[in-house]
């Protein structure tokens, strides 16, 4: 049996949580700071590497006293390196490094991008490679192929803006309050796709490119009279149309991905993983043809739960942190 105290500080949750063997959570806590950047409508980097600091000490507490062990019956520890915002990222390494050297332990780096992938296996134990994920986190929304355990193949990935990223932009532009991507799929639900359809994007390859859809939302905004003159049945239908055109964007490419790459397994995962639509979406785009698994939205998110899981794939190395680090 093997203990990992994991921590995650690569934005704006602040994570820490104790993994059995990569599979099972012990304790796990995440403290999100949606109220220290509301009033900025964005994270503010300064800000979150701050309350990361603040918080993750009391962090590593609560889940050791939650989960009654101490120190002494860590195994290891794992933290973020990368990618991420570079200040947040200092300071869980720096965090992590300090706890090793004081309870004489190894510290692993981990790729925040295999977390999300591997956030699938807390929730289904049993999940083994090879598989195709759909990662949709932050900057990144990438079709990948993990053929075994520790090995990422990117099939196709977002040549502009990510899947988030767009919503949260989407969002701003009709003036639904921060954070975005969540408000946008709330006000979905009470509108309708085809009173105001908008174009669906489309790729030659496996990749993804938002910039028009968002385009297109902006002049259909303008050609309403601007974002003052929507009423809030027509702001919903907007909200609607903009989720339905990224979504089947997203399993239409997973569905050819899948296609191209038979395997018995497909994870959807990362924050916008939370959707609603994208979550019955890739339910009926997988059907019998693989066993999908989505994280519940706890494990969507942010959180250093699928950090400890990821670890247990994570070979000893650099813990340099990389802003950038790719799969």
């Amino acid at each position: 049996m093997t203990l990992t105290l994991a921590l995650e500080s690569s934005c704006d949750e602040s994570s820490v949580a104790l993994v059995q063997d990569g599979r099972s959570i012990l304790s796990s806590f995440v403290h999100t700071q949606l109220l220290e950047h509301a009033a900025y409508g964005g994270v503010v980097p300064e800000l979150a590497a701050r309350a990361h600091l603040e918080r993750l000490p009391a962090l590593v507490q609560a889940v050791l006293a939650e989960a009654g062990v101490g120190p002494s019956a860590i195994d290891q520890l794992a933290v973020t390196r990368g990618p991420g915002l570079a200040g947040c990222l200092l300071v869980g390494t720096g965090l992590a490094q300090g706890l090793a050297t004081a309870w004489d332990r190894q510290v692993l780096g981990v790729n925040h991008l295999w977390g999300h992938v591997y956030a699938a296996r807390l929730t289904e134990a049993q999940l083994e490679p090879p598989l195709l994920a759909l990662v949709v986190s932050g900057a990144h929304s990438d079709l990948v192929l993990m053929p075994e355990h520790g090995r990422f193949q990117v099939l196709g990935r977002t040549r502009d803006d990510a899947a988030g990223e767009a919503f949260d932009k989407a969002a701003r532009m009709l003036e639904l309050g921060y954070p975005g991507g969540p408000l946008l799929d709330h006000a979905a639900r009470r509108g309708g796709a085809g009173r105001q359809p908008l174009p669906i994007p489309a790729l030659p390859d496996l990749g993804y490119s938002f910039s028009g859809l968002k385009t297109a939302l902006l002049y259909r905004i303008r050609d309403l009279g601007g974002v003052q003159r929507l009423s809030p049945e027509l702001r919903d239908d907007l909200c609607a149309a903009f989720e339905h055109s990224l979504v089947e964007a997203l399993v239409r490419q997973l569905n050819r991905a899948l296609t191209l790459n038979p395997v018995p397994e497909v994870v959807v995962c990362g924050g916008v993983a939370a959707n609603s639509m994208l979550r019955r979406r890739a339910a009926e785009v997988v059907g019998r043809r693989a066993r999908l698994t989505i994280p519940p939205l706890a494990l969507c998110t942010d959180n250093a739960a699928m950090i400890g899981a990821a670890a247990e794939y994570t070979a000893p190395g650099t813990l340099a942190v990389d802003p950038g680090l790719g799969w």
